[in-house]
């Protein structure tokens, strides 16, 4: 366990978690954008953010498997992919939920009240991502990639 901790404590693991940090950042804005569409369009809070959700994954995964993870190998199995989805489908069922709670506590939200839910979430929710992106959807491509013979 110590091991497994210590391996985010490295340099490359701090440059991943600020590349899924920024990758989020990027997923945010657009999926901030088409939450408030849909909110303006009269949609209920809890499908806003679904729908928001599940447009910005794709954007998610390729911007993480390609640049996050720098994976070279052009390679997308439907495993890897379904486990991203997996991943992100339980983040979302987490801030979906957390958005439920928030309107059954408090009421109906404001928009205001409703961003602050959502942004609180996606902070919180940034570290689990990352330690299952880099070790459950992306950790054989990492260790093929690393096991590869690179071209001098």
């Amino acid at each position: 366990m110590r091991r497994y901790l210590r391996s985010f404590m490295t340099k490359e693991a701090f440059e991943q978690f600020v590349k899924v940090g920024l990758v989020g950042v990027a997923n945010t804005i657009v999926s901030f954008a088409l939450f408030n569409l849909f909110l303006w369009m009269g949609w209920w809070s809890v499908a806003a953010v679904s729908v928001a959700f599940a447009l910005t994954t794709f954007m998610s995964y390729l911007l993480n498997r390609i640049w996050t993870f720098e994976l070279k190998d052009g390679k997308v199995s439907g495993t890897e992919t379904m486990r991203f989805y997996l991943v992100n489908v339980a983040a979302w069922a987490g801030t979906a939920g957390t958005m439920w709670l928030a309107e059954t506590m408090f009421g109906p939200l404001s928009k205001v009240s409703a961003n602050a839910v959502y942004l609180t979430t996606s902070i919180v929710i940034l570290l689990p991502k990352f330690a299952s992106y880099r070790d459950i959807v992306f950790g054989k491509a990492i260790k093929e990639q690393e096991n590869t013979p690179s071209d001098a």
